[in-house]
């Protein structure tokens, strides 16, 4: 069952975006407390936008497909003309095919990239797997303790580097309204600490917007942390030297989480005096809730409490349906619809594009907001849309669907980039690192960078 159907939405939804207008009007000149601060460059954020189940080859992928067939109730049916042209690597985004056409009004602020591979690992979930593994990218059979090739994802490993100061390290969004968990958690979370150590994804607008906002929380840990420091100050007293040093570790440990809470009190301190209506509990149409989540990772990221994030449009595999409103008149399962593409494809188009939809939606937000030297946060922003899957019929790894928004002068935009045949996804991964000051060697299992897009 959807989440929040306690009370009606009505104008809740337009109340807390007045609310969030308000809010990113002022709230940058908390980046200009100092003069410094307001002639320095913003910093690079990265935020990845996963699409669960793959795409519709032939209305995603330029040249794949090209003629529209009406069938009866079913919607427009396209027909396949052949597969793409291999033989360039670099050209003008030109063509934007039916499921890219919401992205029109920024062509020129997006680059798609073709030709990115994943190995899948044999004896393992394909749902579960291309989800869990999509930001680490391991080579398969390298990760002797788990049962897919999960290591520490991307974003933690940018993190580590670019998000020290920030209250948040990572935050992690998911747009699955369910509470029925039919599956574990490999179907539904992309970010990862490390192998079986998930960064669990908030699901609940209000639970982010109190996380992000309010400072009830902080209390309720800050008094935890000095009850346990109070017992293991007692208990140090008794221990042996070797002892003592592993206590030492365990308190240092502690002083970083309460020195993180103590920038995150500070933040919101300032942040309390926007005035921010908290998120209805109420069911909104599905589009209204990602975009609400949207709204809240936004916010996140122009007011420096993370420069780093992901966003789950959806799980992968959940049978459960969803009530697209905007599209059908029942709720439908995306993953029962990508294994009858032949009798529902024209319903597949419509998720598809109803996704881009989705993070045109964030392209064209964070391209409206300014920052204190005068770029958009979309300049200063690598914003990712991907899918671990290439195909939700076939499952396969190979030449997954990938969209590179913003960057502003930092890449080049307004792109096809076609790469050779079996390129790895880390590729760009390591590209992306790169380009946020991470200075790898190589990541997981990549050959090189993605030099067109620099």
């Amino acid at each position: 069952m959807p989440m929040f159907h306690n009370k009606p939405a009505s104008n809740s939804r337009r109340r807390f975006l007045r609310g969030l207008a308000g809010a990113t009007l002022a709230l940058p000149t908390l980046e200009s407390l100092s003069a410094a601060k307001a002639t320095a460059s913003p910093t690079l954020r990265m935020a990845h936008f996963y699409v669960p189940i793959g795409v519709v080859r032939r209305a995603f992928f330029p040249g794949e497909a090209e003629d529209v067939i009406p069938k009866g109730n079913l919607g427009n049916v396209m027909k396949s003309l052949g597969r793409q042209d291999p033989k360039f690597s670099v050209k003008p985004l030109a063509e934007l095919t039916p499921t890219m056409e919401p992205l029109k009004p920024w062509r020129d602020q997006v680059t798609l990239i073709t030709g990115m591979d994943r190995t899948f690992q044999q004896g393992t979930d394909v749902h579960a797997q291309c989800a869990s593994c999509y930001l680490s990218s391991a080579p398969p059979y390298t990760i002797q303790r788990s049962a897919w090739p999960l290591d520490r994802t991307l974003d933690h490993i940018v993190a580590d580097h670019v998000g020290k100061q920030t209250a948040f390290p990572t935050l992690e969004f998911s747009c699955n309204s369910h509470r029925d968990n039919k599956e574990s958690i490999y179907f539904d979370n992309i970010s990862w600490y490390g192998t079986g150590h998930v960064a669990p994804s908030v699901r609940d607008p209000r639970k982010m917007y109190r996380r992000l906002f309010t400072t009830s929380d902080i209390k309720q840990y800050r008094n935890i942390t000095d009850l346990v420091l109070e017992d293991a100050r007692d208990v140090q007293q008794t221990l042996g030297y070797t002892d003592k040093q592993k206590f030492a570790e365990y308190f240092d440990s502690i002083r970083a989480i309460e020195t993180q809470m103590d920038r995150l009190e500070q933040m919101k301190a300032e942040l309390s005096q926007v005035k921010l209506d908290e998120p209805p509990e109420a069911h909104l149409p599905r589009g209204e809730y990602i975009r609400l989540m949207a709204d809240l990772m936004i916010a996140a990221l122009q007011t420096g409490l993370t420069n780093v994030a992901t966003f789950m449009i959806g799980p992968e595999r959940w049978d459960t349906p969803f009530l697209y409103e905007s599209l059908f008149d029942k709720p439908r399962s995306h993953h029962q619809m990508s294994h009858n593409q032949t009798k529902m494809i024209g319903d597949l188009v419509k998720v598809d594009r109803f996704h881009m939809e989705q993070f045109a939606y964030l392209v064209q937000r964070m391209s409206g907001i300014q920052e204190s030297n005068g770029s958009s946060l979309l300049d200063n922003t690598l914003l990712t849309y991907g899918s671990g899957l290439g195909d939700g019929s076939t499952h396969q790894y190979n030449d997954l669907p990938i969209v590179v928004a913003g960057g502003g002068d930092r890449v080049r935009s307004g792109l096809h980039i076609n790469m050779p045949e079996g390129t790895p996804l880390a590729n760009l991964w390591l590209t992306q690192a790169r380009l946020l000051g991470v200075p790898l060697q190589r990541f997981a299992d990549s050959t090189g960078e993605i030099k067109a897009l620099r």
